[in-house]
């Protein structure tokens, strides 16, 4: 009987890690400096130490200390952390142990160490997690980058990033045992608390995909007659999209960086990108001190009424904002970068300023609004 039920663990968690290595929303995720998925994978170590019932390598401090840093990497990381934090503390014998011996000295390591950092940069005494959670909670301004209904998370961001795993992870809930349910209760929370955000986006709630991913582990554990099919159909499904979106869709924006780079050979190259905000990379693709302009569009940190950004100037009359912005021909940039969308409402000024295109990459098959489907590159011929 031990023999087993240590094979039956151990191909669970083969079945687990295999849903999580085929996820196409993971290889999308991973390949990408974003925060969420540092954040996942700091929650990943957590729950590897979380106390949950039959665990064999359970330590409050470690997984207490990687949620910390979670939290500081993140602020919202805590948000898929509440549901277990009271768990555990409902089923701790030793509660003011687990307080004073743990969850303090934990907390006031990562948040102190945090300020300290924080204050050196800065000069003065901060801390960027409650700037965060002020901006972005309380004050609201990440709608500022676009908004969506409340049930955005229910009906396209958590069925998009599950995939085709989306089966496998309703059948999990339904086989795991008991003792997991407080994982489907952190998910659950965590696309709730998160759907009374205006501002979303799928990476947000990339960090709840681990835990998912233990209920389809479950799953194909629980398969008897499909197992084969069922593993090469996530295959399958899943491969075709990760390389799409890892290697085609949207590539323009890292392609074009190779042109950019090669104005490092001319003298007195400037450059202005006509793209909407953090379209393309700055000069952390750009190793030389070339002039590069771009549109802004921070925040209306000051709450007014009338704030218009400069980009949506820009695009509400490009051709009338060019013409004002470079009345003087020596202000003019050597270089321009656009998506091709924009080509036709700017070609007068393009002419007019013996501008020829020198370069165009692919980025998408999908353009929408101000994203085109290629990049431009055009440089003034100088007369």
């Amino acid at each position: 009987m031990y023999v087993y039920i240590y094979h039956l663990r151990w191909v669970f968690m083969l079945f687990q890690y295999f849903s999580q290595l085929c996820s196409w929303f993971t290889w999308y995720c991973s390949s990408r400096t974003l925060t969420n998925t540092m954040e996942a994978v700091l929650g990943t170590l957590a729950l590897y130490y979380y106390p949950l019932e039959g665990s064999r390598t359970k330590s409050s401090t470690k997984y207490l200390f990687f949620v910390a840093l979670a939290f500081l990497v993140r602020p919202t990381a805590p948000i898929l952390w509440v549901p277990l934090l009271l768990y555990h503390f409902s089923k701790e014998q030793k509660k003011l142990d687990l307080i004073l011996l743990h969850c303090l000295p934990v907390g006031l390591l990562a948040l102190g160490g945090s300020v300290i950092i924080d204050w050196m940069y800065f000069g003065e005494w901060t801390v960027v997690q409650w700037n965060f959670l002020k901006f972005n909670v309380l004050q609201n301004i990440g709608s500022f980058y676009g908004s969506h209904p409340w049930h955005w998370y229910m009906t396209q961001g958590f069925p998009v990033i599950m995939g085709t795993h989306l089966p496998f992870f309703i059948h999990g809930c339904i086989v795991a045992p008991r003792r997991y349910r407080v994982l489907l209760v952190a998910i659950v929370w965590t696309v709730l608390i998160y759907s009374t955000l205006s501002h979303k986006e799928f990476r947000f709630i990339y960090p709840v995909l681990p835990l998912c991913m233990i209920f389809c582990g479950f799953s194909l554990t629980n398969i008897k007659r499909w197992k084969k099919p069922a593993i090469g159909f996530l295959v399958l499904s899943n491969l075709l999209p990760a390389l799409y979106t890892g290697l085609v869709h949207q590539r323009g924006a890292l392609d074009i960086m190779s042109n950019v780079q090669q104005l490092c050979q001319k003298q007195n190259s400037s450059l202005l990108i006509l793209m909407p905000c953090h379209s393309i990379p700055h000069y952390s693709h750009v190793h030389c001190p070339i002039t590069m302009n771009f549109l802004e569009c921070p925040p209306d940190l000051g709450d007014h009424d009338t704030y218009v950004d400069e980009a949506d100037l820009f695009y509400a009359s490009p051709l009338a904002w060019l013409h004002a912005e470079f009345y003087d021909h020596k202000r003019l940039p050597t270089h321009l970068v656009m998506f091709s969308v924009l080509e036709k409402d700017i070609n007068p000024f393009l002419i007019t300023h013996n501008y020829v295109r020198t370069a165009s990459v692919f980025h998408t098959h999908l353009p929408e609004g101000r994203i085109g489907s290629h990049i431009y590159l055009y440089e003034r011929q100088l007369q």
